[in-house]
């Protein structure tokens, strides 16, 4: 049997390193997307949730701060599983046979 995470644990990644990495850094949005050679659009819309993390973006946090892009990537891929079984149901396919 699978043991499934609860929804609620399920975290964006973007909300995590706002509140965990980036405000406690003291560093505005613009000042980091400068830092890290990215659109300050980009950096907002991950941050607020809007888009997801990339692996790129991902290793640029990890040498900025030193948190490993390794756990930032599982985190994300935790949050969109989570949200994907929030509609399971609605995803219609049949157990696979194989031929004989």
């Amino acid at each position: 049997m699978a043991l499934r995470m609860h929804p609620s644990l399920a975290v964006h990644v973007g909300d995590w390193l706002k509140t965990e990495i980036v405000a406690p850094a003291g560093v505005s949005v613009t000042a980091l997307a400068e830092h890290f050679g990215v659109s300050r659009q980009a950096l907002s819309n991950l941050l607020n949730g809007s888009a997801s993390l990339s692996a790129d973006m991902a290793i640029r946090f990890e040498k900025a701060f030193g948190v490993k892009a390794d756990t930032l990537l599982r985190m994300q891929t935790t949050y969109e599983l989570a949200q994907a079984r929030a509609h399971e149901h609605d995803i219609k396919v049949k157990k696979f046979a194989r031929a004989a």
